[in-house]
């Protein structure tokens, strides 16, 4: 294993994660938390659509959907999921390839109800990838939600978590000449221990 110093050293790849997203979040103007989530559809044709990571875990990257939209019916068929993290005002990114599960206990229901009122009320009225008439229709639907729900709605059956499990994770910081620093850790499975190497730029 190559040596790792400054900001690859550690022996956790989720805690250089975290520290890599902090950073992020002071110099980063917009959605320093974005990821750019790739799946594949049945005939195995990629998917890619920009995310927000909502936590990291001890052992997995957690975001957020409708269960019936197009991402989410392409995790359920292919269990797996990619995604990459670039921050141009760090000129770093991440990139994660892991297994899939969803979240839809207590830590579901707790970042929902921490969401503004409009976005919960959303969630219920959007019928997430699904064809739209306008958006007239779309905020009638709204409308109709927020007379029916309240103002405390509660977390709808369809709207849950994602959380990856990494089999690799690839942390990539620009150098000078595209002379790129770039370092992979790899693991078979979720109880098997990490391997780390450094790869060519």
């Amino acid at each position: 294993m190559s040596e790792r110093s400054g900001l690859f050293a550690g022996d956790d790849p989720f805690a250089i994660a975290r520290a890599w997203l902090s950073e992020a979040e002071k110099s980063e103007i917009n959605d320093p938390n974005a990821i750019a989530l790739a799946t594949v559809d049945a005939e195995g044709l990629p998917n890619v659509r920009m995310v927000l990571l909502k936590d990291i875990e001890e052992d997995a990257f957690v975001f957020y959907t409708n269960y019936g939209s197009a991402k989410a019916t392409e995790l359920e068929q292919s269990g797996k999921a990619s995604f990459v993290m670039h921050w141009k005002s760090l000129r770093r990114q991440i990139r994660v390839r892991g297994e899939i599960s969803r979240e839809e206990g207590g830590k579901a229901d707790e970042y929902y109800a921490s969401r503004s009122l409009k976005s919960r009320l959303g969630a219920w009225a959007s019928q997430q990838s699904m064809p739209l008439e306008s958006r007239g229709a779309l905020m009638a639907e709204v409308a109709k939600v927020t007379a029916t729900k309240g103002p405390n709605p509660s977390r709808p059956p369809f709207w849950g978590g994602y959380r990856i499990k990494p089999v690799e994770i690839e942390f990539w910081a620009d150098g000078a000449f595209r002379l790129h620093d770039r370092f992979v850790w790899r693991r078979r499975g979720e109880q098997d221990n990490w391997s780390v190497l450094r790869l060519c730029p």
